[in-house]
């Protein structure tokens, strides 16, 4: 009796051990995931404007570049060529030599943060050594919104609203045609609620409505269909596999919070390649910077959704197929030696 109840309580056993182990493990790599990169936030490789006759700018760059790989200089001719620059998202800020004097081109729509750091490091240098820098915000952040919180706090609930609606479907055992129209439908929905809420509600996004909506809701699909697509190849472990890559690698390594060269490398490349990363720039773009630099993460984005959807395909052309061949083997006779 002892012997045959002894693999009934293993099991029990060993189920309380994974736990025990995994939890902590789990809190452990979701501390790295979000903490460190958090904590080592500094400038790497910043695109940063410096214009003005290059005699008038030698002085200014030298300066710029005593800390090494901090900042990656881009040359202008005049203010003009430079606030272009800044409009177009080529860099996040400038140095004008001007008649009056340096002048400071920041842009605290695409990073309030950065946005802070240029004005510690070139006005704060500045009136350290007895002169001033004049501070231009060439595309201001929305009064609504002027630390970029709301747009960071997005981040998060669409990445949510992708797991769930890419679980949901699978859940529910639709496949197929049936399964990427209901990730269609839910993602478009998403967008045009959050789009309500953001833009006509809170006033925290500035840019075109509808261009707005079609962002929030292709980040959600691109999140809903490869939730739905690794499930469909994977089985329902696929679920929890791209929760994962999206939770603990696409949330904290979209640099949603700073910018993509204020996070260790190459965590900051790697993010623009999930969704939260490359759906955060591409919000920015759409809603302050009339889809500037928008092709690169709309292109990621759609990318993740196609596989998405054609993986939910594949893997509902191979169960159809193992159910097809199922009863002709059973029916095939067997052979006599």
């Amino acid at each position: 009796m002892s012997t045959a109840s002894a693999p009934a309580t293993r099991g029990p056993a060993l189920r309380a051990i994974a736990v025990v182990v995994l939890v902590p493990l789990l809190s452990a790599l979701a501390l790295w995931a979000f903490a460190w990169p958090a904590a080592r936030t500094a400038p790497r490789d910043l695109p940063l404007g410096v214009a003005g006759p290059p005699a008038a700018t030698a002085g200014i760059e030298e300066k710029l570049t005593r800390q090494e790989g901090a900042f990656e200089i881009h040359h202008y001719a005049d203010e003009a060529a430079a606030r272009a620059a800044i409009e177009d998202r080529n860099v996040y800020g400038a140095v004008v030599v001007t008649a009056r004097g340096p002048e400071l081109l920041t842009a605290s729509a695409a990073s309030p943060v950065v946005a802070q750091l240029l004005q510690q490091a070139v006005t704060g240098r500045a009136a350290a050594e007895g002169g001033a820098v004049r501070t231009v915000d060439v595309v201001a952040a929305p009064a609504a919104d002027p630390r970029g919180a709301a747009l960071n706090a997005s981040v998060l609930p669409l990445a949510i609203a992708g797991i769930a609606a890419g679980a949901v479907v699978t859940l529910l055992g639709l496949r197929g045609v049936r399964a990427a129209l209901t990730l269609v439908g839910a993602a478009a929905l998403v967008g045009l609620v959050a789009a309500a809420l953001a833009h006509s509600w809170l006033g925290v996004l500035t840019g075109d409505w509808w261009a707005e909506a079609a962002t929030l809701g292709l980040s959600t699909l691109a999140v809903g269909a490869a939730v739905a697509g690794c499930a469909a190849l994977l089985g329902t472990p696929g679920i929890g596999a791209m929760a994962f890559v999206v939770m603990f690698l696409g949330n904290p390594f979209s640099g949603a919070a700073s910018a993509p060269q204020m996070l260790p490398e190459p965590v900051g490349a790697i993010g623009q390649w999930l969704p939260p990363g490359a759906g955060s720039t591409l919000l920015r773009s759409v809603a302050f910077f009339d889809g500037a630099a928008a092709t690169g993460p709309a292109l990621i984005l759609t990318w993740w959704a196609v596989l998405g959807l054609g993986a939910v395909a594949l893997g509902d052309a191979l169960k159809r197929r193992r159910k097809e061949d199922g009863p002709t083997a059973e029916r095939r006779p067997a052979l006599v030696g």
